[in-house]
């Protein structure tokens, strides 16, 4: 991926700021033309610089108030298959590959603790999986953010 330049994180930053301001609003507030923004946005959006919008729906809102992190030991050698069922399960918004004590980091939503020992259950239930511990969120102490290294201006590419 190439690096991002001056330009393109103020106008990630603007966009950051009021994500429902138009081309032309963005192009006024930063002093570019319409054009410019434009093929600025299209470029960014080919790099894959956006992340869906799914990502900003509050799960709060569809009715699972409650968040956990499962952590996910496993037989390596299934390790893809594994990956494929856990997929499987609606309630699984997210998972990372770990170095460490466990393999997989498992972000699931769940209605209340008996959902959520339902949905551990399941990932339990995957063919390879050994073991889960899993561990209730109580808050969101730092909502997902890039302001700060937006802030930084773009770093070079090693």
């Amino acid at each position: 991926m190439q690096p991002l330049d001056l330009t393109d994180t103020r106008l990630l930053q603007a966009m950051a700021k009021d994500p429902r301001r138009t081309v032309v609003a963005l192009a006024q507030k930063l002093g570019l033309s319409r054009n410019t923004v434009q093929a600025r946005m299209a470029q960014l959006e080919k790099k894959a610089v956006f992340l869906s919008f799914e990502r900003r729906i509050n799960t709060v809102s569809l009715g699972y108030p409650l968040t956990a992190f499962i952590h996910v030991h496993v037989q390596q050698q299934k390790l893809a298959a594994i990956t494929h069922s856990i997929a499987a399960v609606p309630e699984v918004i997210e998972a990372f590959g770990l170095t460490g004590q466990a393999d997989i980091l498992v972000r699931v939503v769940a209605v209340d603790a008996e959902d959520l020992f339902r949905i551990n259950g399941k990932i339990l239930a995957c063919e390879g999986v050994e073991r889960c511990d899993t561990s209730l969120a109580m808050g969101e102490l730092i909502p997902f953010r890039v302001e700060p290294l937006l802030a930084r201006g773009p770093r070079p590419v090693s």
